[in-house]
């Protein structure tokens, strides 16, 4: 299934399976694959970089997983609308020199008719943490269905 699907109305559901496929998408580290969940001229604010079309999208991804290594994400739906959704998630990585990161946010998406993100707002906090204090440990790629979902952790 493509990470664009599923489109508005959303439910619970569907927003929540959304939520889920985005986080697949970004897990898989694909710049040009998770680009295609927005339209040609998405606009995104990812913290305080603005960016304009999927093509910037594209270029700010693989210039974030060059430096972020060992990335993976867990997304919790927030709440919908007719073709709005929130979230909220944590993701954790290494930089180049080993040190460990953990960052805590939340996003707002307007989604077009079609299921792709026309707009991303994201805000979030950046903290380093111990290797050992880590809890996003499944295998590179997407987060196993058997793992514990975000409200699991006490973060």
């Amino acid at each position: 299934m493509s990470p664009r699907l599923p489109a508005p109305p959303f439910t619970w559901a569907t927003a929540a399976h959304k939520v889920r496929k985005i986080e697949d998408s970004w897990n898989s580290r694909n710049p040009a694959n998770m680009a295609q969940a927005f339209t040609i001229d998405s606009f995104w604010r990812s913290g305080v970089e603005f960016l304009s079309g999927r093509a910037a999208i594209e270029t700010f991804l693989e210039r974030k997983w060059a430096c972020e290594l060992e990335y993976r994400l867990i997304a919790e739906l927030w709440a919908f609308g007719d073709s709005r959704i929130a979230l909220r998630f944590a993701n954790e990585h290494r930089d180049i020199n080993g040190r460990w990161f953990r960052s805590y946010g939340n996003e707002h998406w307007d989604v077009d008719s079609d299921g792709l993100i026309q707009r991303r707002v994201e805000s979030f906090n950046d903290h380093s943490i111990e290797e050992g204090d880590r809890v996003l440990r499944w295998p590179l790629g997407p987060r196993p269905e058997d793992h514990p979902e975000l409200s699991d952790f006490d973060f």
